[in-house]
C-alpha cells in the first residue's frame, strides 16, 4: 500500500501532530499569560523550565506504564490529563507563582511519554517496508508544527490571554480522539519482540545519534542572532539562518522518504561533523549557509534511521519506554547545546556537536554491520 493512501497512517499522523502542538505553543503561551497577569515574562520562563523538567522526569516511568496497559488505551488518558492540566492552569492564572509552578507539573509529567507512545503505535500502523518513509514524512510535518505553534499562539492571543491555553487543551482532546484504537491487522515478525530487553550499551549508538541531533540543532536554533552578527549583518538577517535550516531539513526528509530505504547513519553523522566544523570556522555568509544547509539536510534522515533501528532493537513490550528515553536524550542534547551557546565562545559551541557526532559514528563503526542500518527490513 502507498503511504499517501494509507488511511491508518494519516489518522495516526493527525493525532501525533495535535499531540505535539501544545508543546510548541507552550513557551510563548506561558510567557504571554504571565506577562498579562504579573507584568513580567520571567515567570513564564520558569513555568516552561518546570514543564520541560517534568516531561523529562516522567518520560521513562510513564512510558513503562504505557507499555503495560498498551499505548492505544493509555494515550487517550494521558492526553486528557495533559489537556486538563492546561485548562486548570488557564483558570488559575491569577494564582501565586508557587501555585502555578505546581500546576504545570501535571501536564508536563503526563506529556512526557506521548511521543514515545505514538511512535510505538506507528510500528503497528504501517508495514516495516513503509516505516522509513513514514518517519520521514512525519519529520516534514513536524517542521510545520514547530513553526505553526508559536504563530497560532500569537494569533489566538488577540482574542484573549487565556485562549492559547484553551486551544492547547482542545488540541490534546483532539489527539485523544484520533489515537488508533486497534493494532495493525497485518502479521509481522520483528527481531527482539520475544526476548528480554538488551543491555543499555546495545542502544548507546542510537541514543548517541539522538543526543547529537539535539545538541547540534540547538546550537543553530538558539544562536541565529549572534551567528549573523558575527558576520556584521543586522538582526533582521537572523531568520534567514532558521529558514535555510528548516528548508534543508524538509528537503532532506523528502529525499529520504522518496528513497524509502533505511540509510547508513554514519553518512549523516559525517554530514554533522562537516557542517559543524564549517559552522565553527566562521567562513563568511557562504560558509554559514552551507554549513546550516548540510546539517539540516542530514537531520531528518538521521532521525529516521535512528528511529527505525531502535525499533528493531527494542522488545515490543518496552517500546514506549525506549522511545520515550530516546526523545528525552534528544531533549537533553538540546538543553546542553543551548547552554553551550550561552556560556561559551560562539566558535566553540558547535564543536561539542561535532564531538558527539564523531563519538556516535565511532560506536557505529565498532558494531557489526547488521546493526548499522543497512540491513534489510526482514533481518
Amino acid at each position: 500500500m502507498s503511504l499517501f493512501t494509507h488511511r491508518a497512517y494519516w489518522r495516526w499522523s493527525a493525532g501525533v501532530q495535535f499531540a505535539r502542538l501544545p508543546a510548541t505553543m507552550a513557551p510563548l503561551a506561558f510567557t504571554l499569560l504571565t506577562t498579562a497577569t504579573t507584568g513580567s515574562y520571567r515567570l513564564g520562563g520558569v513555568l516552561m523550565s518546570v514543564y520541560v523538567v517534568a516531561e523529562m522526569a516522567g518520560a521513562v516511568p510513564v512510558g513503562r506504564l504505557l507499555d503495560r496497559v498498551g499505548p492505544a488505551r493509555g494515550l487517550p488518558v494521558l492526553l486528557l490529563l495533559t489537556g486538563a492540566g492546561f485548562a486548570v492552569l488557564a483558570l488559575a492564572a491569577d494564582a501565586p507563582a508557587p501555585v502555578l509552578v505546581a500546576l504545570v507539573l501535571l501536564p508536563g509529567a503526563a506529556a512526557g511519554a506521548l511521543s514515545g507512545g505514538f511512535r510505538t503505535l506507528l510500528a503497528d500502523t504501517v508495514d516495516d517496508d513503509l516505516l522509513p518513509r513514514a518517519i520521514s514524512v512525519d519529520a516534514m510535518l513536524l517542521e510545520g508544527v514547530l513553526i505553526g505553534g508559536p504563530a497560532l499562539v500569537a494569533l489566538l492571543d488577540l482574542a484573549g490571554t487565556f485562549v492559547p491555553l484553551a486551544a492547547m487543551a482542545l488540541a490534546c482532546v483532539a489527539a485523544a480522539v484520533l489515537v488508533p484504537r486497534r493494532a495493525g491487522a497485518h502479521d509481522r515478525v520483528e527481531s527482539g519482540d520475544d526476548v528480554p530487553p538488551a543491555r543499555l550499551v546495545t542502544y548507546l549508538p542510537w541514543l548517541g545519534c539522538a543526543f547529537t541531533v539535539g545538541l547540534l540543532l540547538s546550537t543553530i536554533e538558539v544562536a541565529p542572532l549572534p551567528l549573523v552578527q558575527r558576520l556584521g549583518a543586522p538582526e533582521t538577517a537572523a531568520p534567514i539562518v532558521i529558514a535555510v535550516l528548516s528548508g534543508a531539513s524538509i528537503a532532506g526528509s523528502a529525499l529520504y522518504a522518496w528513497r524509502g530505504k533505511t540509510g547508513d547513519a554514519r553518512w549523516f553523522l559525517g554530514g554533522f561533523v562537516v557542517g559543524g566544523l564549517a559552522l565553527a570556522a566562521d567562513l563568511g555568509w557562504a560558509g554559514l549557509l552551507a554549513s546550516v544547509a548540510v546539517i539540516g539536510a542530514c537531520t531528518g534522515p538521521l532521525v529516521a534511521t535512528t528511529s527505525v533501528n531502535l525499533q528493531r532493537l527494542l522488545p515490543k513490550n518496552r517500546r514506549s519506554a525506549g522511545f520515550s528515553l530516546s526523545f528525552t536524550v534528544q531533549a537533553c542534547g538540546f538543553g546542553l547545546g543551548s547552554l553551550a551557546v550561552g556560556v561559551l565562545p560562539l566558535w566553540l559551541a558547535p564543536l561539542f556537536g561535532v564531538f558527539a557526532a564523531a563519538i556516535a559514528g565511532g560506536m557505529l563503526v565498532a558494531k557489526p554491520a547488521r546493526a548499522i542500518g543497512t540491513m534489510s527490513v526482514t533481518s
